[in-house]
């Protein structure tokens, strides 16, 4: 096999970078200090076996993280990791950022798995110090890696297709095609089309207080079609001592809003057109043996527009423009074998434009630096990074923003340390970060809404933690892998929106929240060889969080009080499991992801309960080839015992269902 192109780390953390190298089955790109922060990942056949759609639906499997899934096939999907707010979470697409200036949440729902070969977690941030400095500025972060070409010797070019079909009207074909166009360059397109009726049926029941069944129906959601269409492209090449790749992404959907059930209203009427466009490259050279050079470069587009005809409510057809430009530098220096310095330096230009009346038309200019370090020193590993930021807001309307939001400098500091004995199978984590994040736009500049006075959101996080890895422990054990992190968070002048005087139709936003997070995340992997050349592979999380709302301490009120309440739809308990058999062609995979108890409402009151929903998925596949043609046939069953339930309250989410794929490779 060929792989365009490969990064082989050598020595004592010394990379040496070759344009193709001839390989196995996989390449691993790691240096010294890749083990310490906390990092959960899905690769490869793990990420194709669990019958996950979309990005979002894989990263259910990791501990710490809650979806947000306003149900449905084209419904929002964003994630929270470790109760600190999906505004808290940074998503960077091929290494770079992927951004919403507008309400700061990236949906998860758009990207497709088909040339995705890697989903990674991190707590804090990554243990890379040559990255940029937009890396260093999120609470967590979530890395998606595509698919680089490859080639079998004496091959120049390979076609993959496949094809969804199933529940809720699906239809979805994805094509990638990949040549090879030079000594030392590759080039890719993928195309993929998506479309579905949405419709599904449900239950819908409502308990009372007294425990009495308010009503008890079956209906079918409406309004949850999508059409979508993805386009993507990239370059990607290399020299002995350097690596580069470009990438051109369109994204465009019209997709219905299903909305919430209440009042008895079952259907709603409100559209949603999204088109997102970016090109984006980066450059990765050696210098010698001690210095290292990464520059990066992105422009994106992004247009939305909002319907709702209905003039019952109120009539509203709203379009939104983004602008992105962002630009990276980022150098590496090796002082000694076992001590490397970085410097990073980033600028971000983002703009938004709306058809509103009175709209601000806000822009904001962010300038990051980043300093970092990381160390070894006999069984210790040290990693620390101070991150400066340099931000200004300015509208049309007036010219610059108000003063508490004109020109911010906020400077944040991270360490990280890890402890490993030789020889030993343990390894022992610690980390401390302290980071905060910007108002977006809709909170500062909506119409009738934003608040331009607010404050940045803070955050604080302590980590603790304790990895164990094993291989040929005994008989039929082939690798035993458990991690287990003990973490506290504060959130402080957190944003949200309360009623603007006695109307509950009118909002605004205010910093008002703090909020405490206790938490544990376990996680464990077995990988058994069992006779007959099967094997099992079993993975389980955990996650025990207790996030507490402290923002008032005079609404603790019995009845209805927040004050030191578990807040909105964070679980007490949640976790999953995961287990696939392989013998030869064949692969059964089961999965099982469980969520606890929560309140809608940081008010713990009965009315506000949720109670806990689980699901069970299979997946049944086989591979076979035919002359040069290799296919794989899978079958899928999602929520296999057909439950009821709602992840986000009053928006039911689909009982048992059904997929086919079809996969083939030329």
């Amino acid at each position: 096999m060929i792989l365009f192109p490969a990064t082989v780390w050598t020595g004592r953390g010394q990379s040496r970078l070759d344009s193709i190298q001839r390989i196995g089955e996989v390449v691993i790109t790691a240096g010294r200090y890749r083990e310490v922060i906390p990092v959960q990942r899905l690769t490869g056949k793990r990420l194709e076996t669990l019958g996950s759609f979309s990005v979002a639906d894989a990263v259910r499997y990791f501990a710490g993280v809650q979806l947000k899934d306003y149900g449905g096939i084209g419904g929002l999907k964003t994630i929270d990791i470790r109760s600190m707010g999906s505004h808290h979470t940074g998503v960077f697409y091929d290494g770079l950022p992927l951004g919403n200036a507008q309400n700061g949440q990236v949906d998860l729902g758009k990207f497709s798995l088909d040339n995705i070969e890697e989903v990674t977690l991190y707590n804090g941030q990554r243990s890379e110090i040559l990255q940029p400095a937009r890396d260093f500025g999120s609470a967590g972060s979530i890395y998606l890696r595509t698919a680089k070409p490859r080639f079998e010797e004496g091959r120049r070019s390979r076609l993959k297709a496949s094809f969804r079909t199933g529940s809720f009207g699906l239809l979805n074909p994805s094509v990638i095609w990949e040549q090879h166009l030079g000594k030392n360059t590759a080039g890719s397109l993928n195309a993929e089309y998506v479309h579905a009726s949405g419709r599904y049926r449900f239950r819908y029941r409502k308990v009372l207080a007294d425990g009495t069944t308010a009503w008890d129906t079956t209906a079918i959601r409406e309004n949850g079609d999508i059409r979508s269409t993805r386009l993507e492209g990239g370059l990607h090449g290399g020299t002995d001592a350097g690596i580069w790749h470009l990438k051109g992404y369109y994204y465009a959907s019209e997709k219905g809003i299903p909305g919430a059930i209440v009042n008895n209203v079952w259907k709603h009427s409100q559209r949603q057109w999204d088109g997102n466009a970016f090109v984006q490259g980066s450059f990765r050279r050696q210098f010698g043996r001690r210095y290292e050079l990464m520059a990066n470069a992105k422009y994106a587009n992004d247009r939305m527009r909002y319907l709702n005809p209905d003039t019952t409510l109120m009539y509203i057809d709203n379009t939104f423009r983004q602008q992105e430009i962002y630009t990276s530098l980022a150098q590496k220096y090796a002082i000694l074998d076992s001590w490397d310095v970085s410097l990073s330096t980033d600028y971000q230009w983002n703009t938004l434009d709306a058809s509103l009346k009175g709209f601000a038309h806000p822009v904001r200019h962010t300038a990051l630096i980043a300093l970092a370090i990381a160390a070894e020193w006999r069984h210790f590993k040290a990693q620390g990074s101070l991150l400066g930021a340099f931000i200004r807001n300015y509208t049309d309307a007036t010219g610059q923003a108000p003063a508490t939001i004109r020109n911010r400098r906020e400077y944040t500091p991270a360490f990280f340390l890890s402890y490993r004995p030789t020889g030993s199978a343990f390894n022992l984590r610690a980390f401390y970060k302290r980071i905060f994040r910007m108002p977006t736009f809709n909170d500062l500049y909506y119409t009738d809404i934003g608040n331009a006075v607010l404050r940045p959101e803070y955050t604080v996080q302590y980590n603790l933690g304790i990895h164990y890895r094993r291989e040929h422990i005994w008989g039929v054990l082939a690798v035993v892998e458990a991690r287990t992190d003990f973490y506290y968070n504060e959130v402080t002048d957190k944003i949200i929106a309360v009623p603007k005087g006695n109307s509950q139709y009118r909002w605004m936003m205010m910093n008002l929240g703090y909020v405490e997070i206790r938490g544990a995340d376990v996680s464990g992997q077995l990988t058994w060889r069992l006779p007959s050349s099967i094997f099992l592979q079993t993975s389980l999380t955990y996650t025990y969080q207790r996030a507490q709302d402290f923002t008032d301490p005079t609404d603790n009120t019995p009845s209805a009080g927040t004050y030191g309440g578990q807040i909105a739809y964070i679980p007490w308990h949640s976790g999953s499991f995961i287990a696939n058999v392989t013998r030869g062609a064949w692969s059964l995979n089961y999965s099982f992801i469980y969520v606890g108890e929560r309140y809608h409402n940081s008010s713990n009151i009965r009315e506000n309960h949720e109670q806990p929903w689980y699901t069970h998925d299979l997946t049944l596949s086989t591979a076979f080839r035919l002359a040069v043609t290799r296919y794989r046939l899978s079958a899928e069953v999602n929520n296999l015992l057909n439950q009821s339930y709602d992840v986000i309250l009053n928006y039911p989410m689909p009982g048992r269902n059904y997929k086919l794929i079809l996969k083939i490779e030329i």
